[in-house]
């Protein structure tokens, strides 16, 4: 089953479920694809590639969110965006662990030749074409700062 039509069952299980939390990410979610869809110079069609990137976004600005709340002392708030955020998360591709990502970093320095924190450039460039999806950028950044120094 297509992506898309993923989120509008999961639309429809949320409302069946009466899961607040739920149905508002997945209409979140369901919003996003429709102005992707509608954006100007669209095709109007969006790939489950796409869908995953707007999702991932999406996911991200929950847990900054999140942050910010909890910042500020609003522990409920950042709640509810955490909750969003792991309902969010259903659709996204299994993240790599901690070391599994440093193990397929490794293999990147190896293929690039990087042995200094000059050469994270480098380094960044390939690993977030090949692990997008599969691992956050500042996850990636933070372990190619440490495999490097």
């Amino acid at each position: 089953m297509a992506l898309e039509q993923q989120v509008a069952a999961g639309i429809k299980e949320a409302m069946l479920a009466k899961d607040k939390d739920r149905l508002e990410a997945m209409r979140a979610i369901k919003t996003a694809i429709l102005l992707a869809k509608t954006a100007e110079g669209g095709s109007g069609e969006v790939s489950d590639g796409d869908i995953i990137k707007i999702i991932q976004k999406l996911v991200k600005q929950r847990k900054e969110s999140a942050d910010i709340y909890n910042s500020q002392n609003r522990p409920e708030l950042a709640e509810k965006e955490l909750k969003e955020a792991a309902c969010m998360e259903v659709f996204l591709p299994a993240q790599l662990s901690e070391q599994e990502l440093e193990s397929e970093l490794k293999d990147i320095i190896a293929q690039t030749g990087a042995s200094k924190p000059s050469d994270m450039g480098k380094v960044m460039g390939v690993a977030t074409k090949k692990l997008a999806g599969r691992a956050d950028g500042k996850a990636i950044s933070q372990a190619v700062k440490k495999l490097l120094s």
